[in-house]
Formats: structure tokens, C-alpha cells, sequence
């Protein structure tokens, strides 16, 4: 049987650390090393980012996220425009090995207000 992306997505879920606006906010702030990972597309990002976000579309992340994050213990947050990706994201980094990962799993929007 076939699952949607949905599914996937909630079946990820189960695995990493999802985690509201604040609570990233939170975390970023007191992790001067964090980074923030965008996994939206590149053009979506090229309109409109977090100010101290880095872009790694979903798509490439696994090739290039350790260019960005060459140490498995940097604290990451993974962002998108609603959650879903962020947590695909956030379950792909804790495979490859990262240790401290997060999905931001709210609208950009909101993730926007509180970021800048």
C-alpha cells in the first residue's frame, strides 16, 4: 500500500524533535554555534528568509549539509513553510549522524515574526 506524503511526514514526526516557534527561538538564543537551516526551494528563499538563516533545499540537503554543519553535535533547526519538510529534513539529519536536531513545524509566516 501506497502512503501519502502525510503520512510520512507524521511517521517522521514520531522520530526527531518537533518544536513550536518559541521553543526554537529559545534554543537558537541560547546556542551561539546553532544553525538554522532553510529547506525550502531556493527561489522561495531568495524572496524571503530568516536573517541569519542558511538555505539548503530539501532536495540537495543531504549532499550539502555537511559543508554548513561539519560537526555531528552543532545544534541544527530546520524550517520550511508549514513543517513538513522540515521534519523529512530533521529525520534525514538525524541519519546521517547529527545529534541535536530540531523541526520548527509551524506556518513560515509565524516562523518569520519571531526569527525577523
Amino acid at each position: 500500500m501506497l502512503k501519502t506524503a502525510d503520512e510520512l511526514i507524521r511517521e517522521a514526526q514520531q522520530h526527531i524533535e518537533c518544536v513550536d516557534v518559541q521553543t526554537a527561538k529559545r534554543i537558537y538564543e541560547e546556542s551561539p554555534d546553532a544553525v538554522i537551516v532553510d529547506v525550502r526551494e531556493s527561489h522561495k528563499a531568495d524572496e524571503v528568509k530568516l536573517a541569519n538563516s542558511i538555505n539548503i533545499s530539501r532536495g540537495v540537503l543531504e549532499y550539502e549539509v555537511h559543508k554548513a554543519c561539519p560537526d555531528a553535535n552543532t545544534i541544527i533547526i530546520t524550517h520550511c513553510a508549514g513543517g513538513g519538510r522540515a521534519s523529512l529534513a530533521a529525520l534525514s539529519l538525524k541519519q546521517l549522524g547529527y545529534r541535536q536536531v530540531y523541526a520548527i513545524t509551524a506556518p513560515f509566516d509565524e516562523i518569520k515574526k519571531v526569527f525577523g
